[in-house]
């Protein structure tokens, strides 16, 4: 049998996904859906506009990145991640930004280089607006940037595993003008740093922006 979908019915579909997906997703980076509650389908659909399949189907696009728990007979809920769990992941995306920071300072072209630090420069805008959430967006689109630099592609989708679990926390850490200040200080640290291709001076300021992700959420978690 000949697929008969259209091309345009095709497009609509993927667009209300995305939609749907990046919506349930803020949601829960900003607490609104709390971390280990049940996510319950029908208020979502009201809420949202649309029917359960393509909800569904968000839902288990979500799960895949490690932000929702899908049970038999139960449904969905927002995964919540021990205290242990955040840690032990926060060492590891350490370690492997640290791997890409050094190898980012010989593999980059200027050009890359030079989008990191526009995306550096959209960060401060948000941050001045204080808009956390697509401020923190852009701060994460900076870590995957400085990795993808590494032009290892075993190591881009090891961080991105990690890092699409730890979304919810990361957000979190900014949480508080101190904490907030320190962070964007931590990230032009960076950014100098590899703009002089300075690998030692990148992994320390990696290592510790990172570390300090660990003291500003270890509170809270």
């Amino acid at each position: 049998m000949s697929d008969t979908t259209s091309p345009r019915s095709a497009i609509a579909r993927h667009s209300l996904h995305d939609a749907i997906t990046s919506h349930l997703r803020d949601m829960i980076i900003e607490g609104e859906l709390e971390p280990g509650k049940r996510i319950y389908e029908g208020p979502l659909c009201e809420r949202l506009g649309v029917s359960r399949t393509p909800l569904r189907e968000a839902l288990r696009y979500l799960a895949s990145e490690g932000l929702v728990e899908l049970t038999p007979q139960r449904g969905a809920s927002v995964r919540r991640f021990s205290a242990k769990d955040i840690q032990d992941m926060l060492v590891l995306i350490r370690t492997l930004e640290e791997l890409a920071g050094r190898l980012a300072c010989t593999e980059a072209s200027d050009e890359e280089i030079a989008g990191v630090r526009a995306l550096h420069n959209e960060m401060l805008v948000h941050y001045r607006e204080g808009n956390r959430l697509d401020y923190y967006k852009t701060n994460q689109r900076i870590h995957s940037a400085i990795v993808a630099l590494s032009h290892n592609d075993s190591l881009v989708q090891v961080h991105g595993s990690l890092q699409s679990k730890l979304k919810r926390v990361r957000f979190i850490g900014h949480e508080g003008e101190e904490k907030w200040a320190a962070a964007v200080a931590e990230h032009e640290s960076m950014i100098d740093s590899l703009e002089r291709r300075d690998a030692p001076a990148l992994v320390t300021a990696l290592s510790e922006h990172l570390e300090h992700a660990w003291e500003r959420v270890r509170d809270v978690v």
